[in-house]
Formats: structure tokens, sequence, C-alpha cells
């Protein structure tokens, strides 16, 4: 990448950096014997568009356990960070600040993040993602199956075409 784009910014997408948290969150679930039907759907689904009712089961899965409702309170934290910072300083300094309380149930992701951490901050630059990236990729990828693989580069290249313009 460096020789190609010598001026470019690695830029690591949020999603991407989610990801492991909801996964660990998810682990603490388990650990916890958290059962209730529903519990990961909720734990894993962002604070803020909960509805009333998964607003109160939430509580209920909160209550069960300690260890529980701090993994979740983290996990809404570090989410808050990518919705309100817009500065790279300002991402730095709140992810930083979280790495230090985290410690204690997201250990495994602490070092991945700080290992990323330039890359991560580049979000805030303008919060760019790759979702439509990776939905093309996706679309793609989709062509390719339903055709079961083109013989002909011509023709694979006239459906991409034929998908993608307007």
């Amino acid at each position: 990448m460096q020789e190609v784009f010598p001026n470019a910014l690695l830029v690591f997408d949020r999603f991407h950096i989610m990801k492991p948290v909801n996964e660990e969150l998810n682990k603490v679930r388990k650990q916890t014997k958290m059962t209730l039907k529903g519990s990961k759907f909720i734990l894993l689904k962002n604070g803020v568009d909960l509805t009333q009712e998964e607003r109160m089961k939430l509580e209920a899965i909160l209550n069960h356990q300690e260890r529980l409702k701090l993994a979740y309170t983290l996990k809404e934290e570090f989410r808050e960070i990518f919705e309100t910072c817009s500065t790279v300083e300002s991402g730095r300094e709140q992810l930083l600040k979280w790495l230090k309380k985290a410690g204690s149930v997201y250990a495994s992701v602490l070092t991945t993040i700080r290992n990323h951490l330039d890359g991560i901050c580049n979000y805030f630059l303008n919060r760019t993602t790759s979702g439509v990236m990776e939905g093309i990729n996706n679309r793609i990828e989709l062509i390719k199956r339903q055709a079961y693989g083109f013989v002909n580069f011509d023709n694979f290249r006239a459906r991409l075409l034929a998908c993608f313009s307007d």
C-alpha cells in the first residue's frame, strides 16, 4: 500500500473494531451463564436502537451478573466514542481512557486496539467506512455464484456493468 499510495492514511473501519468487542461481550454472556432467550441479540444491539420492551429485558439481563453489566456498559461507551468524537485528537483521548477502564473485561481486545490505534483514530478524520465497498464486493460474489463461474471475462464484465450502471 505504501508503494502504490505513499500519501494514503490507513483507516480502520469502525465495524471491524466493534466486532471483537462484541465477540468478547458474547463470551462474557456465555461465561456468566446468561441463557435468557434473546439475550445475545439485546446485548449486541446498539443501546440507542432498543425498543422500550427490549430495554426492560436488557435491565433484567444486566441484573443477572455484575461482570456482564460492566462488559455491556464498556461496550456502549466504546460505541459512543465513534458516535461523538469529531477529531483525531479527541478520539484518541477517549479511546485511551476507555483502554484503561476496559482492561478487566476486554483484555484480549486491548492489544489489537493499541497496535492499530493510529489507523483507528484516522476514522475520525472524515468518518468514512468501507461499507459501500463491502456491499459491492458482496454483489460481485453473488453474481459469480449465480453464473457458476464465468468462462469468458467479457461476459463477466458485461454482467457487472449491467448490475452497477444506472
